[in-house]
């Protein structure tokens, strides 16, 4: 963990990323004025799209990636090398199927493949951003992500899908840019972040910044990467993204590679194992300070409370489709949470359907192969595209 090579190694991979990403970026002069205030210009926005924009710009799909997701929605990634993120709902034949829709997915402002974030080279110093960069929120991500939908000349999205923070995205998208969404299909996410989802990014942003190579934020220009830190944010955040059942199912009380305990600090269990991988590969693609910068945006998100604490007001007079989505184990967001975003919804007339998916896979279960979820999925956006008039198979 503390090789000086492997360090510069990351340093490189991440500055690479920031400001030469392996994807096409939209690079925009107009400032975007921020939720607090603050202005950021020149913004970049690095960003994919699948499939092909019909005649009359009707068929976009924008896809709304969560926390640790990026812009690889639906194809290799250029750092690990493993397929896209959500290829179990985007792609040929798929529910989000790309022969029929152009799906666009960008990574947010704040991230760390491409989009103006802490990685990024700020212009007037030359240096990364790092703290420099002005906080963001989820109302500043999708501003952004406005800004790029303009530059790609398309006026108005058939859909809006994401889980977690992307679905934050997609019920900003809703309330903020009514006109511009015909349909929105938020997963596994809530309106507000809660006191307990807080608490979990408030440990791992103590992990990252207590680690010494973190520099107060300084640690690219500096040459070195807390990686510890990070990895270790990464673990406690792992947890809460899976189940106690599929914790239990999956790993148990299971020794890793021996036949007793070692009575001491080694990984004796399998899911003291799962986890040292899960922090050190993440660190191989993401930026300890956008780690800082996106989990601060999710616990800002109160959608309420921009509409003087009426949620039902955010969606006031909205003509946007909606299927809201839950996870019966997911305990990071709870059902009951969907359930106030649907109760919101219908107190402002809204056309809205919901389901409760019954699964022990927990809050990952967006990411995963649930027969239940794509076929919600492919029910909502056939039903949806055939009032839009888009062709429909049989």
């Amino acid at each position: 963990m503390n090789d000086p090579t492997l360090q510069l190694t990351v340093n490189a991979a991440a500055r690479r990323e920031a400001d030469d990403p392996r994807s096409p970026v939209a690079k925009l002069a107009a400032p975007l004025r921020l939720e607090s205030g603050a202005t950021l210009a020149p913004l970049r926005i690095a960003y994919q799209t699948y499939g092909e924009l019909n005649a009359d710009r009707s068929n976009a799909v924008l896809i709304c990636h969560a926390l640790t997701g990026d812009q690889h929605v639906a194809n290799a990634h250029p750092v690990t090398g493993k397929p896209g993120w959500w290829t179990t709902l985007v792609g040929p034949g798929r529910p989000i199927d790309t022969q029929r829709f152009f799906v666009v997915c960008s990574n947010v402002l704040g991230g760390c493949m491409g989009t103006t974030g802490p990685a990024s080279t700020n212009p007037a110093t030359g240096e990364p951003y790092g703290l420099d960069l002005p906080l963001v929120t989820i109302r500043d991500m999708v501003d952004a992500q406005a800004m790029l939908l303009d530059h790609l000349g398309i006026p108005d999205l058939f859909c809006v899908v994401g889980g977690s923070m992307g679905g934050m995205q997609v019920l900003q998208w809703a309330a903020r840019h009514p006109d511009r969404v015909f349909a929105a299909l938020p997963i596994a996410t809530s309106a507000k972040h809660s006191a307990q989802n807080i608490a979990f990014h408030e440990v791992g942003r103590q992990a990252i910044t207590a680690d010494p190579d973190w520099r107060e934020g300084r640690y690219l220009v500096e040459g070195v990467a807390p990686r510890k830190g990070l990895a270790v944010a990464r673990m406690a955040a792992h947890i809460t993204y899976l189940s106690e059942a599929a914790l239990q199912s999956k790993f148990g009380r299971n020794l890793q590679d021996r036949d007793a305990r070692t009575f001491g600090f080694d990984a004796d269990f399998q899911i003291e194992s799962y986890l040292r991988h899960q922090g050190a590969s993440f660190v191989e693609r993401f930026d300890a300070n956008s780690y800082l910068y996106v989990t601060r945006a999710m616990d800002y998100f109160d959608l309420a409370a921009e509409h003087d604490g009426s949620l039902a007001r955010a969606f006031q007079g909205t003509r946007t489709r909606f299927c809201v989505a839950s996870f019966t184990s997911d305990w990071l967001f709870p059902t009951i949470d969907s359930r106030q975003i649907v109760h919101a919804l219908n107190a402002a007339a809204a056309n809205v359907s919901f389901v409760e998916i019954a699964t022990d896979k927990g809050h990952d279960a967006f990411l995963l192969d649930v027969p239940e979820l794509m076929a919600t999925t492919k029910g909502f956006i056939d039903a949806a595209a055939k009032v839009r008039g888009l062709p429909v198979p049989r």
